[in-house]
Protein backbone atom coordinates (compact mmCIF):
# COMPACT_ATOMS: atom_id res chain seq x y z
CA UNK A 1 0.00 0.00 0.00
CA UNK A 2 1.34 3.53 -0.97
CA UNK A 3 0.31 6.60 1.28
CA UNK A 4 -1.95 7.42 -1.36
CA UNK A 5 -3.73 4.46 -1.24
CA UNK A 6 -4.93 5.66 2.23
CA UNK A 7 -6.87 8.36 0.45
CA UNK A 8 -9.37 6.37 -1.05
CA UNK A 9 -12.73 4.95 -0.27
CA UNK A 10 -13.04 2.14 -2.73
CA UNK A 11 -16.53 0.68 -2.62
CA UNK A 12 -17.46 2.68 0.35
CA UNK A 13 -20.80 4.20 1.25
CA UNK A 14 -21.06 7.59 2.36
CA UNK A 15 -24.09 10.37 3.21
CA UNK A 16 -23.46 13.54 2.96
CA UNK A 17 -25.99 15.94 4.15
CA UNK A 18 -26.68 19.50 3.59
CA UNK A 19 -25.52 17.84 -0.43
CA UNK A 20 -27.18 19.99 -3.35
CA UNK A 21 -24.53 23.35 -3.20
CA UNK A 22 -21.64 24.12 -1.43
CA UNK A 23 -19.41 22.20 1.02
CA UNK A 24 -22.06 19.10 0.74
CA UNK A 25 -21.73 19.30 -2.96
CA UNK A 26 -18.10 19.25 -3.40
CA UNK A 27 -17.66 16.61 -0.27
CA UNK A 28 -19.90 14.44 -2.33
CA UNK A 29 -18.04 14.74 -5.82
CA UNK A 30 -14.88 14.21 -3.81
CA UNK A 31 -15.99 10.52 -1.89
CA UNK A 32 -17.35 9.18 -5.17
CA UNK A 33 -13.43 10.48 -6.85
CA UNK A 34 -11.81 8.78 -4.08
CA UNK A 35 -14.32 5.16 -4.46
CA UNK A 36 -17.36 6.10 -2.85
CA UNK A 37 -20.86 5.44 -3.74
CA UNK A 38 -22.77 8.09 -2.17
CA UNK A 39 -26.47 9.26 -0.61
CA UNK A 40 -27.08 12.99 -0.71
CA UNK A 41 -29.87 14.87 0.70
CA UNK A 42 -30.93 18.56 0.38
CA UNK A 43 -34.19 20.01 0.15
CA UNK A 44 -33.84 21.14 -3.46
CA UNK A 45 -34.33 18.00 -5.97
CA UNK A 46 -33.02 19.86 -9.08
CA UNK A 47 -29.75 20.73 -7.47
CA UNK A 48 -29.38 16.88 -5.82
CA UNK A 49 -30.15 16.04 -9.61
CA UNK A 50 -26.89 17.93 -10.55
CA UNK A 51 -24.70 16.88 -8.13
CA UNK A 52 -25.46 13.06 -8.85
CA UNK A 53 -24.61 13.29 -12.58
CA UNK A 54 -21.21 14.96 -10.97
CA UNK A 55 -20.92 11.86 -9.05
CA UNK A 56 -21.85 9.46 -11.48
CA UNK A 57 -19.51 10.52 -13.99
CA UNK A 58 -16.92 9.14 -11.49
CA UNK A 59 -18.90 5.72 -12.51
CA UNK A 60 -19.78 5.94 -8.50
CA UNK A 61 -23.44 4.84 -7.75
CA UNK A 62 -25.61 7.79 -6.44
CA UNK A 63 -29.15 8.30 -4.39
CA UNK A 64 -30.63 11.53 -4.00
CA UNK A 65 -33.28 12.50 -1.43
CA UNK A 66 -34.94 15.40 -1.27
CA UNK A 67 -36.25 16.44 2.27
CA UNK A 68 -36.37 19.14 4.48
CA UNK A 69 -33.47 18.41 7.15
CA UNK A 70 -34.83 20.67 9.96
CA UNK A 71 -37.42 17.27 10.28
CA UNK A 72 -35.13 15.24 12.53
CA UNK A 73 -37.36 12.06 11.25
CA UNK A 74 -36.21 12.47 7.98
CA UNK A 75 -32.71 13.06 8.89
CA UNK A 76 -32.37 9.81 10.97
CA UNK A 77 -34.29 8.15 7.72
CA UNK A 78 -31.62 8.63 5.83
CA UNK A 79 -29.36 6.03 7.56
CA UNK A 80 -32.18 3.29 6.60
CA UNK A 81 -32.38 4.40 3.28
CA UNK A 82 -28.27 4.41 2.61
CA UNK A 83 -28.36 1.04 3.89
CA UNK A 84 -31.02 -0.51 1.77
CA UNK A 85 -30.33 1.08 -1.54
CA UNK A 86 -26.38 0.96 -1.75
CA UNK A 87 -25.52 -1.98 0.45
CA UNK A 88 -23.51 -1.06 3.34
CA UNK A 89 -23.07 2.59 5.53
CA UNK A 90 -19.34 3.26 6.31
CA UNK A 91 -19.42 7.24 6.56
CA UNK A 92 -21.45 10.04 7.79
CA UNK A 93 -21.01 13.55 7.12
CA UNK A 94 -22.97 15.73 9.19
CA UNK A 95 -22.69 19.22 6.82
CA UNK A 96 -25.86 19.75 7.29
CA UNK A 97 -26.63 23.34 9.00
CA UNK A 98 -26.46 26.58 9.55
CA UNK A 99 -28.36 29.80 10.60
CA UNK A 100 -28.01 33.91 9.53
CA UNK A 101 -26.66 36.24 11.72
CA UNK A 102 -28.87 38.48 14.10
CA UNK A 103 -28.39 41.19 16.57
CA UNK A 104 -28.45 39.74 20.08
CA UNK A 105 -31.50 41.45 20.83
CA UNK A 106 -33.23 40.06 17.99
CA UNK A 107 -32.46 36.58 18.76
CA UNK A 108 -35.26 34.85 20.82
CA UNK A 109 -34.94 31.72 22.50
CA UNK A 110 -36.68 30.37 19.30
CA UNK A 111 -34.30 31.22 17.19
CA UNK A 112 -31.50 29.74 19.29
CA UNK A 113 -33.48 26.54 19.84
CA UNK A 114 -33.75 26.30 16.19
CA UNK A 115 -30.22 27.05 15.91
CA UNK A 116 -29.48 24.34 17.81
CA UNK A 117 -31.63 21.68 16.50
CA UNK A 118 -30.40 22.44 12.95
CA UNK A 119 -26.68 22.59 13.96
CA UNK A 120 -26.53 19.34 16.66
CA UNK A 121 -29.53 17.72 16.77
CA UNK A 122 -29.28 16.40 13.01
CA UNK A 123 -26.11 15.31 13.47
CA UNK A 124 -27.13 13.33 16.03
CA UNK A 125 -30.11 11.83 14.92
CA UNK A 126 -28.46 10.92 11.68
CA UNK A 127 -25.47 9.23 13.76
CA UNK A 128 -27.61 7.40 16.10
CA UNK A 129 -29.32 6.14 13.25
CA UNK A 130 -26.46 5.48 11.18
CA UNK A 131 -24.23 3.46 14.10
CA UNK A 132 -26.17 0.24 14.32
CA UNK A 133 -25.83 -0.17 9.96
CA UNK A 134 -22.52 0.86 10.25
CA UNK A 135 -21.53 -1.71 12.62
CA UNK A 136 -23.48 -4.57 10.63
CA UNK A 137 -20.46 -5.14 8.50
CA UNK A 138 -17.44 -6.24 10.40
CA UNK A 139 -14.98 -6.42 7.34
CA UNK A 140 -12.15 -4.08 8.84
CA UNK A 141 -13.12 -1.23 6.38
CA UNK A 142 -12.89 2.44 8.27
CA UNK A 143 -15.84 3.86 9.72
CA UNK A 144 -16.22 7.54 10.36
CA UNK A 145 -18.08 10.57 11.45
CA UNK A 146 -17.22 14.00 10.08
CA UNK A 147 -19.18 16.87 11.20
CA UNK A 148 -18.85 20.43 9.67
CA UNK A 149 -18.60 22.56 12.44
CA UNK A 150 -17.38 26.86 11.81
CA UNK A 151 -14.87 29.03 12.96
CA UNK A 152 -17.46 30.92 14.93
CA UNK A 153 -17.36 27.65 16.87
CA UNK A 154 -14.05 28.58 18.65
CA UNK A 155 -14.38 32.60 17.58
CA UNK A 156 -16.58 35.67 18.59
CA UNK A 157 -18.37 37.83 16.63
CA UNK A 158 -21.03 40.32 16.62
CA UNK A 159 -24.36 38.85 15.49
CA UNK A 160 -23.57 35.48 15.55
CA UNK A 161 -24.46 34.44 19.22
CA UNK A 162 -27.19 31.48 18.10
CA UNK A 163 -24.66 30.41 14.94
CA UNK A 164 -21.69 30.31 16.89
CA UNK A 165 -23.13 28.99 19.79
CA UNK A 166 -24.48 26.14 18.10
CA UNK A 167 -21.38 25.23 15.84
CA UNK A 168 -19.86 25.07 19.26
CA UNK A 169 -21.91 22.93 20.76
CA UNK A 170 -21.54 20.58 17.50
CA UNK A 171 -17.88 21.16 18.14
CA UNK A 172 -17.69 19.81 21.56
CA UNK A 173 -20.45 17.27 20.52
CA UNK A 174 -17.95 15.63 17.72
CA UNK A 175 -15.13 15.43 20.87
CA UNK A 176 -17.97 13.66 23.48
CA UNK A 177 -19.28 11.20 20.26
CA UNK A 178 -15.44 9.90 19.72
CA UNK A 179 -15.41 8.63 23.46
CA UNK A 180 -18.32 7.13 23.09
CA UNK A 181 -17.86 5.49 19.48
CA UNK A 182 -14.38 4.53 19.69
CA UNK A 183 -12.84 2.78 18.67
CA UNK A 184 -15.44 1.09 16.51
CA UNK A 185 -16.13 4.17 14.87
CA UNK A 186 -13.63 7.73 14.12
CA UNK A 187 -15.89 11.32 14.94
CA UNK A 188 -14.10 14.24 13.97
CA UNK A 189 -14.66 17.84 12.71
CA UNK A 190 -13.29 20.66 10.73
CA UNK A 191 -13.96 24.04 12.14
CA UNK A 192 -14.66 25.82 8.05
CA UNK A 193 -13.25 29.19 7.27
CA UNK A 194 -14.61 31.84 5.29
CA UNK A 195 -15.62 29.79 1.90
CA UNK A 196 -16.88 30.68 -1.07
CA UNK A 197 -20.76 29.26 -1.47
CA UNK A 198 -23.62 31.01 -1.19
CA UNK A 199 -23.39 31.32 2.27
CA UNK A 200 -20.85 33.84 1.66
CA UNK A 201 -22.77 35.98 -1.18
CA UNK A 202 -23.33 38.71 1.02
CA UNK A 203 -20.28 40.01 1.67
CA UNK A 204 -18.81 38.68 -1.03
CA UNK A 205 -20.88 41.10 -3.33
CA UNK A 206 -19.62 43.87 -0.73
CA UNK A 207 -16.01 44.65 -2.05
CA UNK A 208 -15.35 46.40 1.47
CA UNK A 209 -16.39 43.73 3.51
CA UNK A 210 -14.58 41.18 1.23
CA UNK A 211 -11.30 43.26 1.91
CA UNK A 212 -11.86 43.32 5.10
CA UNK A 213 -12.47 39.24 5.48
CA UNK A 214 -9.23 38.71 2.97
CA UNK A 215 -7.03 41.07 4.97
CA UNK A 216 -7.75 38.90 8.24
CA UNK A 217 -7.07 35.96 6.53
CA UNK A 218 -3.24 35.30 6.52
CA UNK A 219 -3.48 33.19 3.25
CA UNK A 220 -4.80 36.08 1.55
CA UNK A 221 -7.78 34.75 0.45
CA UNK A 222 -11.26 33.23 1.19
CA UNK A 223 -11.62 29.29 0.65
CA UNK A 224 -13.22 26.86 -2.15
CA UNK A 225 -15.64 24.20 -1.01
CA UNK A 226 -12.98 21.64 -2.39
CA UNK A 227 -10.73 22.86 0.61
CA UNK A 228 -13.47 21.58 2.98
CA UNK A 229 -13.84 18.75 0.49
CA UNK A 230 -10.28 17.55 1.13
CA UNK A 231 -10.28 17.38 4.67
CA UNK A 232 -13.57 15.27 4.63
CA UNK A 233 -11.44 13.04 2.98
CA UNK A 234 -8.41 12.72 4.78
CA UNK A 235 -10.25 12.61 8.20
CA UNK A 236 -13.10 10.00 6.61
CA UNK A 237 -10.24 7.90 4.45
CA UNK A 238 -7.27 5.94 6.06
CA UNK A 239 -5.26 8.72 5.66
CA UNK A 240 -6.84 10.07 9.15
CA UNK A 241 -7.21 6.44 10.60
CA UNK A 242 -5.48 7.79 13.81
CA UNK A 243 -7.52 10.43 14.59
CA UNK A 244 -10.69 10.85 16.43
CA UNK A 245 -11.90 13.27 18.53
CA UNK A 246 -10.21 16.33 16.89
CA UNK A 247 -11.29 19.07 14.61
CA UNK A 248 -8.82 20.31 11.98
CA UNK A 249 -8.83 24.14 11.28
CA UNK A 250 -9.15 24.73 7.62
CA UNK A 251 -9.83 28.27 7.76
CA UNK A 252 -6.53 30.12 5.90
CA UNK A 253 -5.47 30.50 9.48
CA UNK A 254 -8.06 33.38 10.61
CA UNK A 255 -7.91 33.81 13.99
CA UNK A 256 -10.77 36.31 14.63
CA UNK A 257 -12.98 37.42 12.04
CA UNK A 258 -14.94 40.60 13.26
CA UNK A 259 -16.37 41.78 10.32
CA UNK A 260 -18.14 45.39 10.57
CA UNK A 261 -22.19 43.97 9.57
CA UNK A 262 -23.94 46.60 10.99
CA UNK A 263 -25.28 45.26 14.05
CA UNK A 264 -25.64 47.71 16.70
CA UNK A 265 -24.98 48.44 20.20
CA UNK A 266 -27.06 47.51 22.45
CA UNK A 267 -26.11 50.98 24.68
CA UNK A 268 -26.37 53.23 21.62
Amino acid sequence: MTILDRFTLTDHVAIVTGAGRGLGAATAVALAEAGADVLISARTADQLDGVAEQVRATGRRCVTVAADLSDLDAVAALAQTAYDELGRLDTVVNNVGGTGPRDFLGTSAGYLERAFSFNVSTAHVLTRAAVPLMLKDDDGAQKSVVTISSMMGRTADRGFVAYGTAKAALAHWTKMAAQDLSPAIRVNGIYVGSILTSALEFVAGQPELMGQLEGKTPLGRVGEPEDIAAGVLYLASRAGQYVTGKLIEVDGGIQQPTLDLGFPDVTA
